[in-house]
């Protein structure tokens, strides 16, 4: 608990503040955090965001019995429409998404995204997932946005061991701070009021690039308030 709200309640709502009205945002599976964040912006500041997910629901009504993977046949039933996997590639590809949520196990400073493996890609030390939808949606969604729920020099470092995708990141969030791609580099976007810009830098791999040390906004009590009523079950908290 950092004051009156947990770290995991922090990234639901700086997730959902990156959101904006009118945008059609997609999660994938073992996504619960930004399922949480995009219901959220639907009940807060963005109304007719359209909310896409991998088992095909259009603006599920409900995730209170969402599946425990973020990708039940739940959200589905409690959606408006269907609209498949394939479509949402399809959709990315012709520019239309405007947000992909999508994860990964290692980042380094230039943007290099891992989710194949950890060591040698011949004899690795561990075998990844792999890349899925990412090696698609991340270059030609307009916008993506990676969370991630450990933040410590094995995560974010130097050089990546296997660059599984690359190309059109936006910000990545961690329980520690948010980081913004630009200049063809990760630099600090904002850390969190919880922690210093001397542990930020102590737990990532690499020089931190910032101009100025922002802090994240703290969740609002009427986002809290939200929270409370459309994710009783506590999904968001899920990967902590």
């Amino acid at each position: 608990m950092v004051n009156n709200y947990r770290i995991s309640d922090l990234m639901t709502c700086t997730i959902a503040d990156m959101l904006e009205d009118g945008e059609t945002v997609f999660h994938g599976v073992s996504s619960q955090m930004p399922m949480v964040a995009m219901h959220l912006a639907r009940h807060s500041h963005a109304p007719n965001l359209v909310h896409l997910n991998i088992p095909g629901g259009v603006n599920p009504e409900s995730i209170k019995k969402a599946s425990y993977s973020s990708a039940g046949a739940d959200l589905v039933e409690a959606g408006e429409s269907n609209f498949g996997l394939d479509e949402i590639f399809d959709l990315s590809m012709r520019g239309k998404l405007d947000v992909a949520f999508l994860g990964g196990v290692q980042f380094d400073r230039h943007g290099n995204i891992n989710a194949s493996v950890i060591g040698d890609y011949d004899k690795p030390k561990v075998r990844l997932p792999g890349g899925a939808g990412s090696a698609v949606l991340i270059p030609t969604a307009k916008k993506a946005i990676i969370w991630r729920t450990k933040h410590d020099p094995r995560t974010f470092l130097e050089k990546v061991d296997f660059v599984t995708t690359r190309g059109n990141l936006w910000k990545i969030i961690t329980p520690l701070c948010v980081f913004v791609f630009q200049n063809g580099q990760l630099e600090l976007d904002t850390i969190h009021p919880h922690t210093t810009i001397e542990e930020v830098q102590k737990q990532t791999g690499f020089p931190l690039v910032y101009d100025e040390v922002r802090y994240t906004k703290s969740p609002t009590r009427k986002q809290l308030q939200i929270l409370q009523r459309i994710d009783p079950d506590d999904f968001r908290s899920a990967e902590m």
